[in-house]
């Protein structure tokens, strides 16, 4: 059983030769079938694409032309990662790293908007919409942005602040809003959507808190409260939160929970409003209790175990650390992380993408699993000797 320190250690190295390139879960689009024949003009046949790649234990990528590539998320989840690392031991080997990481992704922005913004590198049907290669997502941008923002405070590089600062106004500017009876609303996922996605919305306020700590813009914190606002309204009693609003977007899932919480406790430091503890709280408590078995497995739904996704035991530990409960909830944590380590990382030193009760997906995922790891695991390690 591989600890901590050597699973990280194991993964960083793989990563590292894989120069940071990878498939993604959503990539099936990238497919010559999808490119090259009309198939491509049919919304179905794109959803369908998508969920067989996706959903597929085989790797049908190198058949169909699918590349490893770099996923701007991705990106910006490593270079959080060594920013991390630079910060619990300084080397000039992490430092390369960071300005290595942040230069590929600030060439990597969607060049068609005003200010910096980033999306992902394959076109994705959705289900609510159809969003083009590198259609920048409020999500993309705000994990690249905080990322830049800790490159800035290690390196004094003005360019990573300045860029962070531009991305903080394509949110602003750029994203569509959705208001409720009271003027309160949430920001849309892209500009080409009008949807309400609950940690959408929550990500984009968060962005607008970190930039505020820089530029004291008080716009930037009445904006995040009144995203606070219209997502803590919608909460349930029992302290979940579904997906969204639309019929179809009605299921609670952990990572996107783990996401809501640590955007509220992070408008909550910076602002110094505790309007929300209680839904802070009550969502903590649900997350806790609903996610996570006794064995250490991370439930994907609140009703069902199965499918494990890579990305719920990585989070867990990012939303514990952002909340500052990390020490608090040590012991499950570690049995989390370990059972994760156990049960997904392979002997390569990649991790699956998720294991199913009876086929599991082993495909290596630089974004969706490697990257959210490196993530995770650098946090961890912050945490901990």
């Amino acid at each position: 059983m591989l600890n901590s320190k050597d699973s990280f250690d194991i993964l960083k190295d793989y990563c590292e030769i894989e120069g940071f390139k990878g498939w993604d879960p959503y990539d099936g689009l990238n497919s010559w079938v999808i490119q090259k024949t009309p198939l491509g003009n049919s919304r179905l046949f794109r959803l369908a694409w998508i969920q067989l790649f996706k959903r597929n234990p085989i790797n049908l990528r190198p058949l169909f032309g699918i590349k490893k590539e770099y996923n701007p998320k991705g990106l910006g989840l490593f270079l959080m990662g060594y920013c991390n690392l630079y910060k619990k031991k300084p080397s000039n080997n992490y430092l390369e790293k960071i300005e290595f990481l942040a230069k590929e992704i600030i060439k990597l922005r969607t060049k068609d908007y005003s200010n910096y913004c980033w999306g992902y590198n394959f076109d994705w049907q959705a289900r609510a919409f159809f969003q083009p290669k590198h259609t920048p997502t409020v999500v993309a941008t705000t994990f690249i942005a905080d990322a830049l923002i800790e490159a800035y405070e290690i390196t004094k590089n003005e360019e990573y602040l300045n860029v962070a600062i531009s991305a903080s106004k394509f949110v602003l500017n750029d994203l569509n809003r959705s208001y409720d009876k009271d003027g309160d609303f949430t920001f849309s996922y892209s500009p080409l959507d009008k949807t309400q996605v609950y940690n959408a919305g929550l990500l984009g306020a968060k962005l607008l808190c970190l930039v505020y700590k820089y530029t004291n813009d008080e716009n930037l914190l009445a904006t995040a409260k009144s995203v606070a606002n219209y997502v803590c309204k919608r909460q349930n009693k029992n302290g979940s939160w579904a997906y969204g609003t639309l019929p179809f977007h009605q299921w609670v899932d952990n990572f996107h929970t783990g996401y809501n919480l640590e955007c509220l406790r992070i408008y909550q430091n910076v602002s110094r409003d505790e309007s929300f503890n209680t839904n802070i709280e009550t969502g903590m408590s649900y997350y806790l209790n609903t996610f996570f078995t006794e064995e250490g497995m991370s439930k994907y739904y609140n009703d069902k175990t199965y499918p494990v996704d890579i990305h719920a035991p990585a989070q867990l530990i990012v939303t514990l650390h952002k909340c500052n409960r990390l020490s608090d909830n040590k012991t499950v944590v570690d049995r989390v992380l370990n059972w994760t380590i156990d049960n997904m990382q392979t002997k390569e030193g990649f991790f699956i993408y998720q294991k199913r009760k009876l086929i599991s997906s082993r495909i290596p995922y630089i974004r969706w699993a490697q990257g959210w790891m490196f993530y995770a695991l650098s946090f961890y390690n912050l945490d901990n000797e």
